[in-house]
């Protein structure tokens, strides 16, 4: 059975919450799945893994969650050819063009490891509601379709 491993990070609970979904909706697909905080684990976690997903929010004026600086670093020298991925972001869109930019740096930083982007990046303001719900279905069944 195919694995999919999900790191993440989160201030206050919202991108937790949405690594809890995503998770659920995994498990649900009928695939294994682990989820760890990024300050747990390297990023060699992702060694055995099918498919990659990343939740991040995005910090103050666009920046990577500090949780999340050395995670991100270590991508830069992996290799993940062969893995698909996704990636998951909660912002504010009170910051315009820095809404949600962390989650577009690790599809940037993902794409250079030669994994591949198999599902569109949701975009979530704060918590998940139920329209952000059925998004993270769509996301899983994105990720499912290539497993």
């Amino acid at each position: 059975m195919a694995l999919v491993k999900i790191v993440y990070a989160s201030m206050t609970g919202n991108t937790e919450e949405i690594s809890e979904i995503l998770e659920s909706t995994i498990q649900e697909a009928g695939f294994d799945v682990e989820r760890e905080e990024c300050s747990e684990v390297e990023v060699d976690f992702f060694d055995d893994a099918d498919a990659c997903v990343i939740a991040t929010y995005t910090y103050g004026d666009g920046e990577l969650p500090f949780e999340f600086e050395d995670f991100f670093d270590e991508l830069e020298d992996k290799d993940l050819s062969g893995k698909i991925f996704g990636v998951v972001g909660s912002g504010d869109k009170e910051y315009g063009d820095l809404y949600c930019k962390s989650a577009h740096d690790f599809v940037e930083a993902l794409e250079k490891t030669g994994a591949e982007k198999v599902a569109e990046t949701v975009e979530i303001e704060n918590n998940a509601e139920e329209e952000d719900i059925e998004a993270l279905k769509k996301f899983v069944q994105q990720l499912a379709a290539k497993l």
